[in-house]
C-alpha cells in the first residue's frame, strides 16, 4: 500500500496520557489527564475523545466527498452529524485496543439512501481505512 500525502498534520505530546499535547502551527495546547475510569482525575482532555473528534470530523468529510463523486448518492444534508464513541479496553490477546461506535444522523434522508451514504464514506475515510481489520466499528442510523 503506498500513499502521497497532500498535507501532513504535526502535534506533539510530552508527558503521555497525563501531560499535554500541542498541535504545529497553532497556539492549541491540549492538557491531557486519563479519564477517572483510567485511574485519572478525568478533568482534562484524553486521547481516545481526541480520537473521536477527529474520527467524528473526518467521516462527515468523507461521507461529503464520497456524494460528490457519486450522483447515485443522496446529498449529504447540512444538518448532518457524526457522535463518535472511542472505548480502551484489555485486549484478550494482551495490551490494549479500541472499539468505536459511530452514531450517524442523515436528517431528510431514507434508512437505505442513508446506510448507502453511511457505506461510501467507510470505503473514502483514512480513519475507517486506517482501523479497518484493527479495531470494531459499528455504525449507527440515528
Amino acid at each position: 500500500m503506498s500513499v502521497s500525502p497532500v498535507y501532513t498534520a504535526f502535534a506533539t505530546a510530552t508527558g503521555g496520557r497525563d501531560g499535554k499535547a500541542t498541535i504545529q502551527g497553532s497556539d492549541l495546547v491540549i492538557d491531557l489527564d486519563p479519564p477517572k475510569e483510567m485511574g485519572g482525575k478525568g478533568e482534562d482532555n484524553n486521547p481516545e475523545q481526541l480520537f473521536a473528534a477527529g474520527y467524528a470530523a473526518c467521516y462527515i468529510g468523507a461521507m461529503k466527498f464520497a456524494t460528490s463523486q457519486n450522483d447515485q448518492l443522496a446529498k449529504v444534508p447540512n444538518d448532518v452529524s457524526v457522535a463518535a464513541e472511542v472505548g480502551i479496553g484489555p485486549r484478550d490477546e494482551g495490551g490494549f485496543g479500541l472499539v468505536v461506535t459511530l452514531k450517524v444522523a442523515l436528517p431528510g434522508l431514507s434508512p437505505e439512501d442513508a446506510q448507502a451514504v453511511a457505506d461510501a464514506g467507510h470505503k473514502i475515510c483514512p480513519y475507517s481505512n486506517a482501523v479497518r481489520g484493527n479495531v470494531v466499528v459499528t455504525t449507527e442510523l440515528v
